[in-house]
């Protein structure tokens, strides 16, 4: 039924909103949160200061694109895992809330927008753009034959910080590599932990990940090791970047942050997973953009 107000929506404007709000609850859209202050802080670190409005603008819209383009993909990919998983089995492809079609077109349109967005930035954002969203979308595919697949994970969050610092200065450069490096050590840690949740469906199903292969104690010890390194190359970030006292108190934070986020789990306790896992990375990336930024625009 229409209406002749034109702020009312219409009926299948009510349809595809309400699509589009399941599919962004599906996907998390708000953890997109993780990696969008990675980005920034890339871009900082480029511009030794604050990037134009521009740049931030179609970085921001870049890391949305892409970030909706590969979680989208690995709900559709997964669908059938996610259908048999008690944890994942209310999801809403395997409830049939929204058809395979529907994703597949979302995950056009935010490709699109990510490409489109590389390319109002500048030429190599844009040729990178192509083999980049090729290897988050890979992603997907790595726990069916490799243990790696946290660190092939980390790696893809790693282009938010590289990324975003060729967007704005136009040539890749050591510095966002420290970065994305570190970056790359926190997510293989945090995803680690998270596998811990699936153990037992990993197992049954024969899906590769650490806690599966090497059991939920080893796992949560190589949790722990990717996040000393990642402190480790946060370090060198700073060293290399010149950085002040104020950033390296936020690496000092984000080490409380991870020791935390350690704290809360036992290989005989998992029950603070979702405390430990969204929260507190939550927490470390904004810590460390906010360090980069304060320290960068301090004189």
């Amino acid at each position: 039924m229409t209406s002749g107000n034109p702020l009312v929506l219409d009926d299948r404007q009510m349809i595809l909103f309400n699509r589009i709000r399941i599919l962004l609850e599906a996907i998390k859209f708000e953890h997109t949160l993780f990696a969008l202050p990675f980005a920034f802080s890339g871009a900082v670190l480029a511009a030794s200061g604050l990037p134009t409005l521009a740049q931030m603008f179609w970085i921001l819209l870049a890391m949305i694109g892409a970030r909706n383009s590969a979680m989208a993909f690995n709900r559709l990919v997964d669908a059938h895992y996610d259908a048999q998983n008690p944890r994942t089995q209310d999801r809403a492809l395997p409830r049939g809330k929204i058809s395979r079609g529907f994703f597949i077109g979302f995950i056009f349109v935010s490709s699109a927008i990510f490409i489109f967005s590389a390319w109002m930035l500048n030429p190599l954002t844009f040729t990178l753009s192509f083999p980049g969203l090729a290897w988050i979308l890979f992603y997907s595919y790595t726990k069916r034959f490799t243990v790696f697949s946290h660190l092939i994970l980390g790696f893809s969050l790693s282009f938010a910080p590289i990324g975003a610092h060729i967007a704005v200065k136009g040539r890749i450069e050591f510095l966002p590599i420290l970065l994305g490096l570190g970056t790359m050590f926190w997510v293989a840690g945090f995803d680690v932990i998270y596998a811990c949740a699936d153990y037992e469906f990993d197992r049954k199903v024969r899906l590769y990940s650490i806690p599966r292969v090497l059991g939920i104690q080893k796992a949560l010890r190589i949790s722990i090791l990717f996040h000393v390194l990642a402190l480790f190359f946060f370090v060198q970030t700073g060293l290399w970047g010149g950085m002040g006292g104020i950033y390296f108190a936020g690496v000092v934070l984000v080490f409380v942050f991870l020791f935390v986020e350690h704290a809360l789990l036992s290989p005989k306790d998992l029950s603070k997973i979702n405390l430990s896992f969204f929260t507190m990375n939550g927490m470390v990336s904004v810590a460390l953009f906010l360090a980069i930024l304060i320290d960068t625009l301090m004189p």
